[in-house]
């Protein structure tokens, strides 16, 4: 990536309309679109959409409320929709071959799901997920609290990254088994899709809601002009609200802050690398806020957490293993395994019974990083010392390193469990759970 290639990827897309559900079933529409992807000078990119837009529509629900939804598949593949972090039934998690059939094209499926906890969430494709996520299937669900903090702009910030040929269309090679290997599809080209949500001040109280996107790029983001604190992970509120320090978001990870605007002239959202930061986005401010009044940044209403059992809890460890400089590399169609398991067999990583709690090792045991999400369920990170940590649904486990997690799994069915870098879970890293 280059300097040039972001200068004017500041504020050029913005996240589609929002829906909001009033008890009745919205239709989601997946079909090809075209989107402003490069600079204006650019002729617009072939992509696939929802609605007519890439990202697609901005599913809002308030907390414990029924998300009714007819998909329909008007692309040439076939597809479905997993709603990404949400504790759903597992008849609706969106998984072809292990919780639906696939939709084929010009069919339609009808997703019916409660949405039990308030925060950030998303939905995209789940077949052929590192391609048609690549293409643009995905879109932002919020599901809002009962009681909402005291903000003056809640603003969804998407963060992408498209590898792009000179004349501005994706490249191909949405298959290729030396990206898999490796680090996954990198793209050549990012920037953050800011829901512009109305004029922002100086002093206005923002609650930003980021979201990596991308296939397999990890974003560490630097903002700039603001201060406040993270008040939630992976759309799970913190006990405590914590710095803004160290902000490194893995494929499907997500973060909400909420922050006082301290710049005179623009929010700033920077990727640094080696030689110094790239502008991946920016809001512009015009104006101050004389009437608001910012007091103290409190935690936000915590969702359910299940009470681990840790006197009596299986203990498990999950090896990542294979991919490119690795002894343990499977083959050219069978890259990466957990535990010597390639892609889905009829043996699951585990069988629970329902409030089973388990502490899993994840043990990566390759060169490069993973965000290993479940599905279904939440769990708690844990700490070098063991004490309860964030609460998420995917965590980023760097080359050589381990990472204990602790999970009560009490959503029975069969939920998916793999690494979210999709072209490392189109090579093989990916099982499954059975809960009964």
């Amino acid at each position: 990536m280059k300097r040039r290639h972001f200068l004017g990827a500041l504020t050029g897309a913005a996240v589609a309309p929002r829906i909001s559900w009033a008890g009745v079933r919205v239709e989601l529409v997946a079909h090809p679109v075209e989107a402003q992807i490069l600079f204006d000078d650019f002729p617009p990119t072939p992509m696939l959409g929802f609605n007519g837009t890439t990202p697609g529509p901005a599913l809002r629900v308030r907390q414990g409320d029924f998300l009714d939804l007819l998909f329909r598949n008007q692309i040439k593949d076939g597809s479905a929709v997993h709603w990404h972090g949400v504790r759903s039934d597992n008849a609706m998690d969106g998984v072809p071959g292990l919780t639906q059939d696939i939709v084929e094209p010009g069919a339609e499926f009808a997703y019916r799901l409660r949405v039990p906890d308030a925060g950030t969430f998303w939905y995209h494709s789940h077949n052929r997920s590192w391609e048609q996520v690549a293409k643009g299937l995905y879109g932002p669900l919020i599901v809002e609290e009962t009681s909402p903090p005291d903000v003056d702009h809640d603003l969804i910030v998407l963060i992408d990254d498209w590898r792009m040929t000179e004349a501005g269309a994706l490249a191909p090679g949405f298959d290729n088994r030396h990206d898999q290997a490796h680090q996954g599809r990198l793209g050549n080209f990012a920037r953050a899709l800011i829901d512009p949500g109305g004029p922002v001040r100086r002093g206005d109280r923002l609650r930003l809601r980021l979201i990596n996107v991308a296939t397999d790029r990890i974003f560490p983001i630097d903002l700039g002009g603001l201060e406040g604190k993270i008040v939630a992970l992976d759309g799970m509120p913190l006990p405590t609200p914590q710095p803004i320090t160290d902000v490194v978001l893995a494929p499907a990870q997500r973060v909400d802050i909420i922050a006082d605007v301290t710049a005179t002239n623009r929010v700033t959202f920077d990727f640094p690398v080696s030689d110094g930061p790239y502008a991946l986005g920016e809001i512009l401010v015009d104006g101050e806020n004389t009437n608001r009044r910012s007091g103290r940044i409190t935690a936000l209403p915590p969702n359910r957490m299940p009470t681990p059992d840790l006197e009596q809890m299986a203990i498990l460890q999950l090896t990542m293993q294979g991919g490119a400089m690795s002894s343990a590399m499977r083959s050219q169609t069978d890259i990466w395994a957990f535990n010597e398991q390639s892609g889905l067999t009829n043996i699951p990583f585990h069988r629970f019974e329902r409030g089973q709690t388990a502490r899993i090792t994840l043990m990566n045991d390759t060169r490069f990083a993973h965000g290993i999400h479940l599905h279904g369920h939440h769990f708690f990170e844990l700490n070098d010392a063991g004490d309860l940590g964030a609460f998420r649904d995917t965590t980023l486990v760097n080359p050589g390193e381990k990472r204990d997690i602790l999970c009560v799994f009490d959503n029975p069915g069969k939920w998916l469990l793999h690494c979210h870098m999709l072209g490392h879970q189109a090579a093989g890293m990916k099982t499954w759970i059975d809960v009964a």
